[in-house]
């Protein structure tokens, strides 16, 4: 009875290295998998019922454990799409059946359809800013869409706001008002005009020629024309509906600084587009030639998108080859209680379960969730010499094992011999 139980244990002793080697494989295939989480087994016994005068063998239970909290080391990468937590929490990613999982594997790159999906070929999720059609959920996924590029597509952006700073000659002549250029006549005089390039909703350009004429001491016009109204000579006069704004600047007689309008700012109707607001408080009046300082608008023609930048709190924004920036989503952090009882699924995601506790979700960078790293890549946290010395142990110990075995089947044969 002693004997075959010796045996039992021996053959449970080599099933549990098998496992045990069976951690240690998984682990070096995986040492070069990003965000992937070393195993390890753990032992306990099992102890068989018996008296206290006598022994009875028992056996091994196996525990295979994953340390999915530890923080792997980070390798910097280009792509802005690379991304990394650093702390607590994990990307939430989406199959191709629609359903969510946690993931440190945060190696995303646009699919055909623009979808950041990474290596393993789960999708990116996060809260729409766009449209503000995403809802924040804090213990599920229901509010998340996956993390695309599809619906940023080209973009003109109307001009809002522009400087125009510009000295006048406080020597120039006074201009009779049917001559002013608000007049719109033939015989238009003034001090000087400059162009300022302007873009519409849809990203046309819109040219806009500001005249400046002397009206009385220290009192100035600026008139606005759209410039496609000009005349064949390309000047006055303008046809109908030209005129865009007219604008009376008074000046102080001493220093030659700009008192009204008291705003400091000139509003322009765009055709088609947007009220341009000019700054104009650097105006001045001196005895100078007339000379534009700075003439400038914002807005540009359409423009696709040139890259995406990903902030430390999860913000997604796409860069468009103007310049221009718009915040297109916000990629949340998830995590639950206890991160290492969380069940492992092919192609390095988890799932919740009763003993890892549910879902939470929260903003990077506060409320004690990490912060994301764009540019990197969580490193496998296997450490290669540790598994290579396991392996030898395990084979070792599969080795004892096999040796105990083999001597409790002698023993059985020269039983059996004796009994002959």
């Amino acid at each position: 009875m002693g004997l075959y139980g010796v045996m039992t244990t021996s053959v449970s002793g080599m099933s549990v290295q098998s496992d045990r080697m069976g951690t240690v494989a998984d682990n070096i295939a995986n040492v070069n998998t990003t965000g992937y989480k070393a195993a390890s087994t753990e032992f306990a016994t099992l102890i068989a019922q018996g008296s206290v005068a006598a022994y009875v063998p028992g056996s091994v239970s196996t525990i295979a454990r994953r340390a999915i909290s530890a923080q792997g080391d980070f390798t910097y990468t280009k792509s802005p799409t690379d991304l990394a937590v650093s702390g607590d929490g994990f990307f939430m990613v989406q199959s191709a059946a629609g359903t969510p999982y946690l993931t440190r594997a945060g190696s995303f790159i646009p699919d055909a359809n623009g979808d950041l999906v990474n290596a393993a070929g789960f999708k990116l999720l996060g809260y729409n800013l766009l449209d503000g059609s995403s809802s924040s959920v804090i213990n599920s996924a229901a509010g998340l869409q996956i993390v695309s590029t599809a619906g940023l597509g080209m973009k003109a952006t109307p001009s809002t706001s522009g400087k125009f700073d510009v000295n006048l000659p406080a020597d120039a002549a006074i201009t009779a008002a049917a001559n002013l250029p608000s007049a719109n006549a033939a015989s238009a005089a003034f001090a000087g005009k400059t162009s300022i390039v302007t873009y519409d909703t849809l990203g046309h350009q819109v040219t806009l020629d500001v005249y400046s004429a002397k009206t009385a001491n220290n009192t100035w016009e600026f008139s606005v024309y759209n410039a496609d109204g000009a005349s064949a000579t390309g000047g006055f006069p303008y046809a109908a509906g030209s005129l865009l704004t007219t604008t009376a600047l008074t000046f102080d007689a001493t220093t030659g600084q700009l008192t009204a309008p008291a705003s400091g700012s000139l509003s322009v109707n765009i055709p088609n587009g947007a009220t341009l607001t000019l700054d104009i408080s650097k105006t001045t009046q001196l005895a100078a030639a007339y000379t534009p300082q700075n003439a400038s608008a914002n807005g540009s023609p359409p423009t696709a998108v040139d890259r995406l930048e990903i902030s430390p709190d999860g913000t997604v924004t796409a860069v468009y080859a103007d310049g221009s920036r718009v915040d297109a989503f916000r990629v949340p952090l998830a995590k639950v209680a206890s991160p290492d009882n969380l069940t492992a699924i092919s192609g390095n995601v988890f799932s919740t379960n009763k003993s890892s506790g549910d879902l939470q979700l929260g903003l990077a960078n506060s409320g004690g969730f990490g912060s994301v790293v764009s540019g990197a890549l969580e490193n496998s946290t296997v450490d290669l010499a540790s598994e290579l010395t396991t392996m030898v142990q395990a084979q070792r110990n599969y080795t004892a094992n096999s040796k105990v075995f083999q001597t409790g089947t002698e023993l059985l044969d020269v039983l059996v011999n004796l009994v002959r």
